[in-house]
């Protein structure tokens, strides 16, 4: 950048103050400024952008070579299943498919003498429904709220009643 000192600094305010004149010299200098703080603002869009289209390129490039080697790793393994199928296949060639059975969870379990639990189900009840299925007597008789009040209303509702009936 502009090496300016403090003499040349006082030099050009000092031109500048007899060129313009004293009374346009504020406005002058306001303007200057601005000028340049647009001018600073737009270099940092420009070197932000560039950044912004580097990290850009790099990520297309990282991105590149994962497909790459995700491409590499699935034919692999297709290669690794399709050799351990006909492997298998020539391996159990001569046997026959009906006396083989995969053994099951639970007669691993029964061998082994741990007991065998039933499998969770979810039991499909709804107890909104079921409270909403119980009938309007059975709310008043039991206390269950059905409307809504506002606590100084129930205040006033259970509020005790004067003993003195001549008031």
């Amino acid at each position: 950048m502009i090496d300016l000192g403090i003499s040349k600094l006082a030099l050009i305010g000092a031109v500048a103050l007899v060129v313009i004149g004293p009374e346009k010299l504020p406005r002058v200098a306001r303007t200057v400024g601005a000028l340049l703080g647009k001018a600073q603002r737009y270099v940092a869009d420009v070197k932000a952008e560039v950044n912004r289209s580097m990290e850009l390129e790099e990520l297309k490039k990282m991105k590149d070579s994962v497909e790459t080697a995700a491409r590499d790793v699935q034919s692999s393994v297709q290669d690794t299943t399709s050799e351990f199928e006909k492997s298998w296949s020539d391996a159990t060639a001569g046997l026959e498919g009906d006396t083989l059975r995969e053994p099951t969870e639970a007669d691993v379990m029964q061998s082994i003498g741990q007991p065998v639990y039933p499998v969770y189900t979810h039991p499909k009840k709804n107890f909104r429904l079921k409270q909403k299925a119980v009938p309007q007597w059975f709310k008043a008789r039991t206390g269950v709220r059905t409307r809504t009040q506002s606590g100084a209303a129930r205040v006033a509702r259970f509020r005790p009643r004067p003993s003195n009936p001549s008031r």
